[in-house]
């Protein structure tokens, strides 16, 4: 993107749509936690009812950079939470300690 010509926009995006809900049960199964005893849903802060379908098209940077996504879903659900984790360990045990025991960023 930024050895191109031009500056231009363009959209990363894996093609793929899931719901929060999705992400919830894959971000607290890493953990081992049920996401319904620590998240509260409010309906004022659902989608209006004429958005169907939320989905990226990144056809634009395929053809033009060559770019493909290489961390599906659950990769990056994985990776949020692991930077998360790592996140809260820092900042209970200082920057100088080792990183959570089992996570690591070369795990799959």
């Amino acid at each position: 993107m930024l050895q191109q010509d031009q500056p231009d926009d363009y959209m990363l995006a894996t093609g793929e749509t899931y719901s929060v809900r999705q992400f919830l049960d894959e971000a607290f199964a890493l953990v081992d936690l049920d996401w319904k005893k620590y998240v509260e849903v409010d309906p004022r802060y659902f989608r209006p009812a004429e958005v169907d379908l939320l989905l990226g098209d990144a056809s634009k940077a395929k053809k033009e950079l060559g770019w493909t996504p290489k961390v599906g879903f659950k990769g990056l659900v994985k990776m949020m939470v692991e930077g998360d984790l790592e996140r809260v360990h820092h900042e209970i045990h200082g920057h100088g300690s080792a990183r959570p025991p089992g996570f690591s960023s070369n795990q799959s």
